[in-house]
Protein backbone atom coordinates (compact mmCIF):
# COMPACT_ATOMS: atom_id res chain seq x y z
CA UNK A 1 0.00 0.00 0.00
CA UNK A 2 0.93 3.55 -0.78
CA UNK A 3 2.94 5.02 2.38
CA UNK A 4 0.77 8.51 2.07
CA UNK A 5 -2.29 6.45 2.11
CA UNK A 6 -1.52 3.68 4.77
CA UNK A 7 -0.31 7.20 6.90
CA UNK A 8 -3.70 9.18 6.26
CA UNK A 9 -5.79 5.99 6.37
CA UNK A 10 -4.03 5.51 10.63
CA UNK A 11 -4.31 9.04 11.27
CA UNK A 12 -7.66 9.06 10.13
CA UNK A 13 -8.61 6.04 12.59
CA UNK A 14 -6.57 7.93 15.37
CA UNK A 15 -8.86 10.86 15.30
CA UNK A 16 -11.63 8.54 15.49
CA UNK A 17 -10.79 6.59 17.88
CA UNK A 18 -10.72 9.79 19.84
CA UNK A 19 -13.98 11.01 19.13
CA UNK A 20 -14.98 7.80 20.34
CA UNK A 21 -13.03 7.79 23.41
CA UNK A 22 -14.24 11.50 24.31
CA UNK A 23 -17.87 10.31 24.36
CA UNK A 24 -16.93 7.58 26.86
CA UNK A 25 -15.01 9.92 29.12
CA UNK A 26 -18.16 12.38 28.98
CA UNK A 27 -19.89 9.33 29.94
CA UNK A 28 -17.40 7.91 32.33
CA UNK A 29 -17.50 11.87 34.11
CA UNK A 30 -21.37 12.24 33.78
CA UNK A 31 -21.95 8.84 36.19
CA UNK A 32 -19.06 9.80 38.27
CA UNK A 33 -21.50 9.97 41.15
CA UNK A 34 -24.04 7.43 40.09
CA UNK A 35 -23.92 4.17 42.83
CA UNK A 36 -22.42 0.90 41.18
CA UNK A 37 -21.57 3.04 37.84
CA UNK A 38 -18.45 1.08 35.86
CA UNK A 39 -16.02 3.19 33.62
CA UNK A 40 -15.52 2.17 30.58
CA UNK A 41 -12.38 2.58 28.50
CA UNK A 42 -11.42 2.18 24.74
CA UNK A 43 -9.03 0.20 23.53
CA UNK A 44 -7.48 0.01 19.54
CA UNK A 45 -3.96 1.09 20.37
CA UNK A 46 -3.06 -2.25 21.64
CA UNK A 47 -4.57 -4.30 18.71
CA UNK A 48 -3.18 -1.49 16.00
CA UNK A 49 0.24 -2.19 17.21
CA UNK A 50 -0.12 -6.24 17.29
CA UNK A 51 -1.72 -5.82 13.86
CA UNK A 52 1.17 -3.65 12.49
CA UNK A 53 4.01 -6.06 14.36
CA UNK A 54 2.23 -9.10 12.47
CA UNK A 55 3.68 -7.87 9.01
CA UNK A 56 6.95 -7.97 10.57
CA UNK A 57 6.63 -10.67 12.72
CA UNK A 58 7.39 -13.90 10.70
CA UNK A 59 8.25 -17.35 12.06
CA UNK A 60 11.87 -18.62 11.52
CA UNK A 61 10.32 -22.00 9.87
CA UNK A 62 6.82 -21.00 7.39
CA UNK A 63 4.44 -24.35 6.93
CA UNK A 64 3.56 -25.09 3.92
CA UNK A 65 -0.62 -25.90 3.95
CA UNK A 66 -0.98 -28.43 1.67
CA UNK A 67 -5.10 -28.72 2.56
CA UNK A 68 -6.70 -25.42 3.63
CA UNK A 69 -8.26 -27.18 6.76
CA UNK A 70 -4.68 -26.53 8.07
CA UNK A 71 -3.79 -23.21 10.56
CA UNK A 72 -1.33 -21.58 9.16
CA UNK A 73 1.28 -20.83 12.07
CA UNK A 74 1.82 -16.91 10.82
CA UNK A 75 -1.10 -15.06 9.78
CA UNK A 76 -0.78 -11.59 8.49
CA UNK A 77 -3.16 -9.15 10.25
CA UNK A 78 -4.59 -6.14 8.07
CA UNK A 79 -4.63 -2.77 10.04
CA UNK A 80 -7.89 -1.96 8.58
CA UNK A 81 -9.55 -4.65 10.42
CA UNK A 82 -9.15 -3.67 14.04
CA UNK A 83 -12.07 -2.42 15.11
CA UNK A 84 -12.74 0.56 17.93
CA UNK A 85 -13.79 -1.65 21.59
CA UNK A 86 -15.50 0.11 24.37
CA UNK A 87 -14.39 -1.97 27.43
CA UNK A 88 -16.28 -1.48 30.89
CA UNK A 89 -13.78 -1.53 34.05
CA UNK A 90 -15.23 -4.52 36.45
CA UNK A 91 -12.09 -4.64 38.48
CA UNK A 92 -11.51 -1.51 40.09
CA UNK A 93 -13.29 0.67 42.72
CA UNK A 94 -12.67 3.73 43.64
CA UNK A 95 -16.22 4.83 45.93
CA UNK A 96 -17.34 2.88 49.02
CA UNK A 97 -21.12 2.87 46.29
CA UNK A 98 -19.50 0.67 43.83
CA UNK A 99 -18.46 3.51 41.31
CA UNK A 100 -14.70 3.39 40.23
CA UNK A 101 -14.88 6.69 38.31
CA UNK A 102 -12.11 9.11 39.13
CA UNK A 103 -13.44 12.46 38.25
CA UNK A 104 -9.65 13.62 38.46
CA UNK A 105 -8.46 10.66 36.37
CA UNK A 106 -10.94 11.25 33.99
CA UNK A 107 -10.34 14.94 33.47
CA UNK A 108 -6.46 14.13 32.85
CA UNK A 109 -7.80 11.53 30.44
CA UNK A 110 -10.02 13.81 28.51
CA UNK A 111 -7.32 16.36 28.49
CA UNK A 112 -4.66 13.99 27.07
CA UNK A 113 -7.34 13.16 24.69
CA UNK A 114 -7.71 16.81 23.29
CA UNK A 115 -4.21 16.58 23.17
CA UNK A 116 -3.77 13.57 20.59
CA UNK A 117 -6.88 14.96 19.17
CA UNK A 118 -4.52 18.36 17.84
CA UNK A 119 -1.49 16.34 17.35
CA UNK A 120 -3.46 13.74 15.00
CA UNK A 121 -5.05 16.83 13.19
CA UNK A 122 -1.41 18.91 12.80
CA UNK A 123 -0.23 15.67 11.40
CA UNK A 124 -2.78 15.06 9.02
CA UNK A 125 -2.73 18.93 7.96
CA UNK A 126 0.87 18.49 6.95
CA UNK A 127 0.50 15.34 4.84
CA UNK A 128 -1.35 17.29 3.03
CA UNK A 129 0.24 20.28 3.00
CA UNK A 130 3.24 18.34 1.66
CA UNK A 131 1.03 16.73 -0.99
CA UNK A 132 0.08 20.51 -2.41
CA UNK A 133 4.00 21.92 -1.92
CA UNK A 134 4.31 19.29 -4.82
CA UNK A 135 1.67 20.28 -7.10
CA UNK A 136 2.68 23.54 -6.91
CA UNK A 137 6.16 22.34 -7.81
Amino acid sequence: MNNFVETVDLLHRGLSVNVVRRAVIADNIANAEVPNFKRSTVNFESELRRALDSRRQRPAVELTQTDDRHFPNHRERDFRDVQIRRVVDFASMYNNNGNNVDPEQEFTLALQNQMTFELLANSIDFEFSQVMRVLRG
